[in-house]
């Protein structure tokens, strides 16, 4: 892979606490280990340096725009990083990977004339997910045109890769052809994400949620279903992440319908690092998730849920496709059925009223994870992809398919 060079570009701010800066930062890191030269375009929030050296590349952030709207800024993002290329001039890159349509139309319409290859890296999509953020957007006009900038981006690039076979079903019946289709689910880095004992049973049991406050992450189900909990066991909640303050206010007030003051907490998103620590701290973390079109039309990765498995902790989570993709019921953590309260708090009460059920889902969640789900094993399905592209070989061991690879991965998950 040595001389290879990639343009990599995201929406995003990297580095941050946010589940997408881990995944960029993977990915980069994979493709630089294996000798590409990586060029980072991301954006800047007025405190990251605007270029310097992150995780084996270069990197460059664009900085803060005049747009007012959510939708302008990823638009003048995305006009801005493809004027980069097109400066940048024929020949500069042999391929361009993006996470998102706003940069991705104008790489694909570029591709031909600019002579690289393309690869659009879906983990979620604007028309399905903006909704959720902005209600006033429901039915718009706006979604239709987003809609259909992403169908134009997804049908004219090389390879689309996504972390769940819920994504790639949905991604099938836009029109994307299978061939060019390659699931890669997230992971965790097993020298960060450690497992570690279960702590000894104490008098008011710790749970924890680390994630954004989105709608579709059902908190205020959870806030019903601990007041449940309650009515039998002491408990406390840590709800740990980003969130606007349309979504603080509602949590807010679910904590006062439940009178739950005292026993939730609503905090700041950490860094990654101080991740595992928090986790390591709880008896039990939770995955809510609501049933809707982002988690079950769409699909996901609950990257949280990966991350709480690897420090060996007992999981109770909604008993959606994606996270079956990740949990074995009864297994590796308990899956409730989705938006039923009693039924979530009726889990958490299992797990803490039975310590042999908890040790069990704790140590098997941990091997499941630090087997399947690791971003080693991300990375080397992600430069399998980068082979196919390009008819090289770019892995240290043998040469596979990205879809063999792929389906490596899910058949060893379908045997355990």
């Amino acid at each position: 892979m040595s001389g290879l060079r990639v343009h990599y570009s995201a929406f995003d701010v990297v580095p941050s606490p946010k589940g997408a800066s881990t995944h960029i930062t993977a990915f980069v890191e994979g493709l630089a280990a294996a000798g590409a030269e990586v060029e980072l375009v991301c954006v800047g929030n007025g405190l990251l340096p605007e270029s310097g050296h992150y995780a084996g590349a270069r990197v460059q952030r664009i900085g803060k725009d005049t747009a007012e709207t959510f939708l302008g800024r990823a638009l003048e993002f995305g006009e801005r990083a493809a004027a980069r290329l097109r400066r940048a001039g024929r020949g500069a890159y042999q391929v361009c990977h993006f996470r998102n349509a706003w940069c991705g139309l104008p790489i694909v319409e570029a591709a031909a004339e600019l002579g690289y290859r393309t690869v659009f890296e879906v983990n979620g999509l604007p028309s399905i997910e903006l909704k959720h953020h902005y209600p006033a957007l429901r039915g718009s006009a706006t979604l239709d045109r987003i809609r259909q900038r992403e169908i134009l981006t997804l049908l004219q690039a090389d390879a689309v890769i996504c972390p769940s076979r819920v994504t790639a079903a949905f991604l099938e019946s836009l029109g994307i052809e299978p061939e060019r289709l390659t699931v890669i689910p997230n992971g965790m880095d097993p020298a960060q994400f450690v497992t570690t004992p279960l702590p000894p049973p104490r008098a008011t049991a710790q749970l924890l949620y680390v994630g954004t406050l989105a709608d579709w992450q059902g908190l205020p189900l959870l806030l019903e279903a601990l007041a449940l909990v309650r009515q039998r066991h002491a408990v406390q909640l840590r709800i740990v992440g980003s969130g606007r303050a349309r979504q603080r206010r509602r949590l807010e007030r679910c904590t006062q319908r439940f009178a739950l003051e005292g026993a939730v907490s609503v905090l700041q998103p950490i860094e990654q690092q101080l991740v595992p620590a928090l986790i390591a701290d709880a008896d039990l973390c939770l995955a809510p998730l609501s049933y809707n079109e982002r988690n079950v039309t769409q699909g996901c990765c609950p990257l949280k849920v990966i991350e709480y498995m690897a420090c060996g902790r007992p999981v109770v989570a909604a008993n959606l496709p994606v996270v079956r993709e990740l949990v074995r019921d009864g297994v590796d953590g308990l899956l409730f059925e989705p938006d039923s309260a009693s039924e979530l708090a009726r889990s958490i009460l299992r797990v803490l009223e039975q310590r042999e059920l908890a040790l069990h889902l704790a140590q098997s969640a941990a091997r499941r994870a630090h087997t399947h789900f690791t971003w080693h094993r991300a990375q080397q399905a992600l430069l399998a992809v980068y082979d196919d592209l390009l008819g090289t070989t770019l892995r240290s061991t043998g040469r596979n398919s990205s879809r063999s690879a792929a389906e490596s991965i899910h058949s060893q998950l379908s045997a355990q």
